[in-house]
């Protein structure tokens, strides 16, 4: 073997050899690079990066503090993988696999901001939406149901349902909020918003009825029933084991305790317990102020329509006699001044009064009984001048029935009259339109026969003179024919010429001068040549003017 071939040989056992060594790194690269460094992220999830740095050669710069790490920075990159493989190598990359936010319906997600600048002096809420922030602190923005990917090193994310907030010792809602029907929000603002201008506090606007999402760092809502609300007050009254009401010798129920329902001194300085029932209610556009200046509606029940029940009922009642208070006129004349009063009041308080009413006014039995007896007099009285008016009534009602009655039996008799008059009156009528119907029809026969007669006269005339006419045109025919033959005689010979049958034979001889049997000589030759015959139809046109001598 030559020395060149021995080099060639060795040449290519070492390229094979490099090639192997080649393809045995690629191999193992790629076994390497599909087992340690890929990377999965599922449906669902998402993934952020930290930078670890260079192994062994190369720039260790660390990110900032709260910061994202840049290009050839140590730290946590901003840029955050979806659902599907990468490829990282852990010996320069960490991996976290983190799951999506998901709000439900019902929930609200509330975000704070990790990274960023402190927030100027006086705002605590950071504007912009996820990954456009430049604050630390709580996004005014809340995120509705859904699907989010949040980079958990730059941002804090609180899935919450409705959020009861307490004030003031008034429990407040924010979050999710559900304002039902009937219902109307007071919305509070905790802070000034310099997107939309709203300042803080009560806002005089409120919220309608629906879902609304709402910051709790920001917004918190008063859920306020609007319309009518009943509070009445009544005195505690005596009953006996069964639970039913005992009643004092006139028949009135027995005070149990002094201190119930609403007492008050009258004029005359009697102890009067009175029950009322106030029907008072919240507009929508009166729960602001109620809101602000009471807080909730209970207290607005505790503190200003019971008390201002009481307060009116006594001032309005001390005005008023015990007496009067029991008569109907000045009793109803304390109603609508004690409605009046109370009605001013809870103006004044953005609050509306639908009724107030007094219900029921208990009297001392000294001061009733008397009262009541004379009353009780007094509609006896009544009642006997009431009796005697029913007896005259009923006196002059049955007189009234009697003349109904004869009233009834005049008009029966007068329209079974009006009924024979008008049943007389259209026989009568019926009788004079038959006679009027015969006259006519006589009348009309009568011209009928008339006209018949006339008919029958002009028709015979008509035939007379017809047949007048056809014997005038028949004689002018027979005159126009005598005419057209010249003479009487050649018409008649013409009318027996034309009687003649078709087929007969004429011979015509003529014989001359001389006598007739001279002029018999050659009769057989005369008649063999002058033999004439007569055509079938044809008649001779016109006869000779003169007859042939004989």
């Amino acid at each position: 073997m030559s020395k060149s071939s021995a080099n060639r040989q060795v040449q290519f056992g070492l390229a094979g050899c490099v090639t192997m060594l080649v393809l045995v790194g690629l191999v193992g690269w790629e076994a390497f690079h599909w087992t340690v460094n890929r990377v999965y992220v599922k449906e669902g999830e998402s993934a952020y990066l930290r930078y670890k740095g260079p192994l062994i050669f190369g720039s260790r710069k660390m990110a900032a503090s709260g910061q994202f790490a840049q290009e050839g920075e140590i730290g946590v990159r901003e840029k955050m993988l979806g659902p599907g493989r990468h490829f990282y190598c852990p010996i320069w990359w960490e991996v976290k696999v983190e799951p999506d936010k998901i709000v439900k319906p019902g929930e609200v997600g509330i975000v704070t901001s990790k990274f960023g600048e402190n927030l100027p002096a006086g705002h605590f809420l950071v504007e912009g939406e996820l990954g456009q922030t430049k604050h630390r602190g709580i996004l005014r923005k809340v995120y509705g149901p859904g699907r989010y990917r949040v980079h958990p090193y730059a941002y804090e994310f609180e899935v919450k349902s409705t959020v009861e907030v307490s004030a003031g010792g008034q429990m407040k809602h924010s979050g999710f909020v559900n304002i039902p029907t009937g219902y109307v929000g007071v919305l509070t603002n905790l802070t000034d918003n310099p997107l939309t201008g709203a300042t803080a506090g009560i806002q005089d606007d409120v919220l309608q009825p629906g879902m609304y999402l709402l910051n709790p760092k920001e917004q918190v809502v008063d859920v306020v029933l609007v319309g009518y609300y009943e509070k009445s007050i009544a005195t505690n009254l005596q009953t006996d084991a069964a639970g039913r009401l005992k009643l004092d010798a006139s028949g009135e129920p027995m005070i149990a305790t002094d201190d119930s329902g609403i007492s008050f001194p009258s004029k005359d300085s009697q102890t009067i317990h009175i029950d009322f029932t106030a029907i008072w209610g919240v507009m929508p556009d009166q729960a602001p102020k109620v809101i602000f200046n009471f807080g909730t509606l209970e207290a607005v029940e505790t503190k200003i329509i019971e008390p201002q029940i009481q307060s009116i009922c006594r001032i309005q009642g001390s005005q008023f006699g015990s007496a009067e208070l029991l008569e109907g006129e000045t009793r109803e004349r304390f109603q609508a001044a004690t409605s009046r009063a109370f009605q001013t009041a809870l103006k004044d308080k953005h609050i509306t009064l639908l009724n107030g009413l007094v219900r029921y006014i208990h009297i001392p039995r000294q001061i009733r009984e008397p009262i009541q007896k004379a009353n009780l007099a007094n509609e006896f009285k009544l009642t006997s001048e009431q009796k005697e008016l029913t007896a005259k009534t009923e006196g002059l009602l049955r007189e009234a029935e009697k003349n109904v009655e004869l009233a009834i039996e005049t008009v029966k008799v007068e329209t079974d009259k009006m009924v024979a008059k008008v049943k007389a009156d259209g026989d009568k009528t019926a009788a004079e339109t038959r006679g009027e119907t015969v006259k006519l029809v006589a009348e009309i026969d009568r011209k009928t026969a008339e006209l018949e007669s006339q008919a029958m006269i002009l028709i015979a005339e008509a035939t007379s003179q017809s047949k007048q006419l056809l014997e005038k045109a028949k004689a002018g025919k027979f005159k126009l024919a005598v005419d057209a033959f010249g003479s009487g005689d050649a018409y008649n010979q013409w009318v027996f010429a034309s009687g003649l049958p078709e087929d007969i034979k004429l011979n015509l001889l003529y014989a001359g001068q001389g006598t007739f049997w001279t002029d018999l000589k050659g009769f057989s030759d005369v008649m063999l040549s002058r033999q004439v015959q007569l055509p079938p139809t044809q008649a001779p046109a016109k006869p000779p003017a003169t007859q042939p001598q004989r």
